[in-house]
């Protein structure tokens, strides 16, 4: 669906993006990650056609964005961080005019209308001034401005910014409802809103990608290690030591606590390969009693502030 390749964008002698790659199928719910001056908003305006590269390519649908850019412009529907609305406007003549100017169809003009409030949960303000409005109500006001002419490819840029929690869980749904049909990019500063809402995950850091996965992908791999624990009956720690450590891929053998009935102990293992199954195979020739064993897990806020921190 879309295809980026060595995308690099430069500010005078300021690099924002720096040759950047990758691919959106379509379908997917795309969330771009990265700290304040990372290069996600330059990266999403390139994605729209609204800034031009200083180098690499954006094809879209087999479109490029050098050649075709009006073409691609209606293949999208975009929703920049603050939404671009007519504060003076009631909210319904300000979806007609969106409607006109998108050239929507006379007789499909109210129909789509009605949809979208529906969609969007905005039918009881359609007769509000959009000044008047809170800024939840104006995001969803321009999220259906955005989704006005049926795009194929929705992009968000920050669409929770500001939001109070009540109104960031309905836009999420919202984007859940809505990226059963579309392609989406979110760009986002909250964790908890790309593990809720996003089926991949990007991380940029200057500029750069650091990061693209599924939140248990990212999970899995960002400390390059694999931690399992186990808390084990009828054994000593010596002999747990000596049993285990000779698996190809352990690194070490940890105790973590010990009493005289429990030992509790901590591996640490490659993160080429699942080990469990050996482990469970050797516990089981033994006489130990296996009360818990489960393989530790990093949380997404603590991989982006890894992958993010500042050398």
């Amino acid at each position: 669906m879309i295809h980026v390749e060595n995308l690099t964008k430069y500010y005078a002698h300021l690099c924002a993006v720096d040759q950047i790659n990758f691919d959106i199928q379509k379908g997917e719910i795309l969330g771009l990650l990265g700290p304040n001056g990372a290069g996600k908003t330059t990266t999403l305006r390139m994605l729209t056609g609204y800034l031009q590269p200083s180098s690499g390519s954006i094809n879209i649908k087999g479109l490029s964005i050098d050649k075709h850019v009006l073409k691609i412009k209606k293949l999208l529907g975009y929703l920049p961080e603050s939404a671009p609305l007519y504060h003076d406007m009631l909210v319904f003549d300000y979806l007609k005019y969106v409607a006109a100017i998108r050239e929507i169809d006379s007789d499909q003009k109210l129909p789509r209308i009605r949809q979208l409030a529906d969609l969007c949960g905005i039918n009881e303000v359609m007769s509000k001034p959009i000044g008047e409005l809170s800024k939840g109500y104006k995001q969803r006001v321009g999220l259906a401005h955005a989704m006005m002419s049926d795009p194929e490819v929705l992009v968000l840029d920050e669409p929770t910014s500001g939001l109070d929690p009540n109104q960031i869980v309905e836009i999420r749904k919202i984007i859940k409802e809505i990226g059963k049909e579309k392609t989406i990019i979110i760009s986002t500063h909250i964790l908890s809103e790309a593990e809720a809402t996003c089926d991949r995950i990007v991380i940029i850091n200057q500029g750069k990608i650091v990061a693209d996965g599924s939140t248990e992908t990212l999970k899995q791999f960002a400390s390059g290690k694999n931690i399992m624990h186990l808390c084990l009956q009828n054994a000593d720690f010596k002999t747990v030591e000596t049993n285990l450590s000779k698996l190809d891929g352990v690194e070490s053998v940890t105790r973590i606590t010990e009493t005289d009935s429990e030992l509790d102990v901590r591996l640490t293992c490659q993160s080429a390969g699942d080990l469990r199954p050996d482990v469970y195979r050797i516990i089981k020739d033994t006489d130990w009693i296996l009360l818990d064993f489960h393989q530790e897990t990093q949380t997404l806020e603590n991989i982006f502030r890894k992958l993010t921190k500042e050398s």
